[in-house]
């Protein structure tokens, strides 16, 4: 007997509805929430307790989840295996990681690579800044994409379907008093990104954090990620920022070759 497949479908290709349901399961964890209860998975994925209890079985036979507890669950190693194999194979961390290094070196600050996953942006990969106070993201970690420089860049530079459909669902949280949550205002910010090249945000996500960012492209002149300069915001004043982007545009321009761009 054939697998059951879900209705759901990813463009043409329809879902088998028992992988796309484990994989829901998986996608509750996060570097926050490492640990979730039986209920807690329930409420996170709308399935009943006697599914996702069957489903968590599977996947801790698998080593993907394993009980912490009777009722409590947490990933598994099979997903550091797979992570770890992932890190390797994939050339835009690859090519990244010597050159986030040496940004990071150059102006002292953090930097970090994004890309977009579903309708948030993830940290990729990132590089601790030199200086005696900088800010740390981890790897792993969501943003939003509109109060951030590189969501931002990232909705500049994507299909203009997915940008619309991405503010058409966007929840605007105002973060600060600075956040941007006019949508119109946004549209008119994603031309002046695309533009000038760059995105600069002063304590919209974040009080006392600034950052700027650029795109990196790749051979079909795509736009796959953004790569962030992050720190404190009073680092981030006109004359520094001029000087930070000349090295943040060297760094995305290399990257960008690497990357086969034409």
């Amino acid at each position: 007997m054939p697998p059951k497949t879900s209705e759901k479908k990813s463009g043409a290709v329809p879902l088998v509805d028992a992988v796309a349901k484990a994989l829901e399961i998986l996608d509750c964890f996060n570097s926050q929430d490492t640990e979730l209860s039986l209920n807690q998975l329930c409420d996170r994925t709308g399935l009943y307790k006697s599914r996702v209890h069957r489903l968590c079985g599977t996947l801790i036979a698998s080593g993907y989840l394993v009980r912490t507890s009777r009722t409590n669950y947490r990933l598994g190693p099979k997903l550091m295996v797979l992570g770890k194999v992932y890190e390797k194979t994939n050339s835009l961390r690859s090519i990244a990681a010597p050159i986030m290094k040496k940004l990071s070196e150059v102006t002292g600050e953090s930097t970090a690579l994004f890309v977009i996953d579903n309708m948030k942006c993830i940290c990729m990969a990132r590089e601790v800044g030199s200086s005696r106070l900088v800010y740390t993201i981890n790897e792993g970690d969501y943003m939003e994409l509109h109060p951030t420089a590189s969501g931002r860049v990232l909705l500049a530079y994507a299909d203009e379907q997915f940008t619309e459909k991405a503010l058409d669902k966007a929840q605007l949280v105002r973060f600060t008093s600075a956040t941007l949550v006019d949508k119109d205002a946004i549209r008119k910010e994603l031309v002046a990104i695309r533009e000038r090249g760059y995105a600069l945000n002063r304590e919209e996500r974040e009080q006392g954090i600034a950052a700027i960012s650029a795109p990196i492209f790749d051979f079909e002149n795509n736009v796959p990620a953004a790569l962030a300069i992050v720190g404190p915001v009073h680092r981030f004043n006109d004359e520094n920022c001029k000087v930070m982007l000349e090295s943040l545009l060297d760094a995305t321009r290399e990257m960008s070759r690497l990357m086969g761009e034409s």
